[in-house]
């Protein structure tokens, strides 16, 4: 038997290929999951730093989530049973948050699922019988073949196999978005811990260090706004993390401090688009398909419901 076989194969660790690949096992099939990360999150990763001796947790990317549909409502509520999610009504009082990190759902989905960290999926092919999903000095096939990566991935991979479905992902054009975590030895002279203005050049900057769960000295996360982002794009991360430390305190009039730790992170596919129609799209005369929130919605919700929503045509049409 060929280990590197499974019934279906999904490409993509974050909330939508989670999502999908839950509710396919759930189902009783067998579903294998890539990620070219060291460990669950996507854009809901948090990333683990010593700082001063102490290991303290950064959520660089989505900042917390909210929860509307029904079936979304009830995952959440699972979740908070768990203890992985809990309310932060510092950024809204319908604003949930990952614990002890925004990855915490993410996780606890993972522990029951057959994932492979550090594959990049870099073609995919079909010779016929079955798909082949090249990853490194790794060759993986499949009976069915599930994208749940941001839209600008999954038309790089599919444009040559399925061109079809890398139309629908080409019509999505998603903003950047510069993540910076900075550290301090004292709290900041600030008295709340999130400040949203879309308008500025730090769009969202949030004490991570005062979310549930977190423990650790005073950290916060600022996200550069989609103009300020484009303009620093291509800069070498240490000085975007410098020019956004800056830009923070000029717009929040803190007093300065030296930080302790000072890391950027880029995120080019921050922010999509959407793409109107159906939340997942499955072609079942060829057994591949696509997810994500560029399907349905640019949320951590749209993301679960776009990958529950891929699970049940596959369900549905074999």
């Amino acid at each position: 038997m060929d280990r590197n076989h499974c019934e279906i194969l999904i490409i993509g660790a974050g909330m939508a290929g989670l999502a999908c690949a839950t509710r396919l096992a759930n189902a009783g099939r067998q579903v294998r999951v890539l990620d070219k990360g060291r460990g669950p999150g996507g854009r809901m990763a948090a990333r683990r730093i010593e700082i001063a001796g102490g290991t303290v947790s950064f959520d660089h990317g989505a900042q917390y989530f909210t929860a509307r549909d029904p079936a979304f409502c009830a995952a959440v509520e699972a979740w908070e049973a768990l203890g992985v999610v809990a309310r932060w009504p510092a950024a809204g009082d319908d604003a949930w948050v990952g614990t002890p990190g925004m990855n915490g759902p993410i996780r606890s989905m993972a522990e029951n699922l057959d994932l492979r960290w550090s594959a990049r999926a870099d073609t995919i092919a079909n010779d016929g019988a079955s798909w082949r999903v090249s990853a490194g000095d790794t060759t993986f096939t499949a009976d069915t073949v599930l994208v749940a990566v941001p839209a600008e991935q999954a038309h790089d991979l599919l444009q040559l196999p399925v061109p079809d479905l890398a139309a629908v992902a080409a019509g999505v054009q998603s903003e950047p978005c510069w993540a910076v975590m900075v550290g301090f030895s004292e709290p900041l002279s600030l008295e709340v811990d999130a400040l949203r203005d879309p308008c500025a050049a730090i769009s969202w900057a949030a004490r991570n260090s005062a979310k549930p769960g977190r423990m650790g000295t005073e950290c916060w996360v600022l996200h550069a706004s989609p103009t300020r982002s484009r303009e620093l794009l291509d800069l070498p991360k240490e000085e975007v993390a410098a020019l956004m430390l800056s830009d923070f305190l000029a717009q929040t009039g803190a007093r300065p401090a030296d930080p302790v730790h000072l890391v950027a992170h880029r995120w080019l596919y921050a922010m999509p688009g959407s793409v109107p129609g159906e939340p997942a799209r499955f072609d079942k005369a060829y057994g591949i398909g696509i997810a994500g929130d560029y399907l349905h919605s640019p949320r951590v919700e749209g993301a679960f419901l776009s990958g529950c929503a891929l699970a049940e045509k596959v369900l549905v049409q074999g």
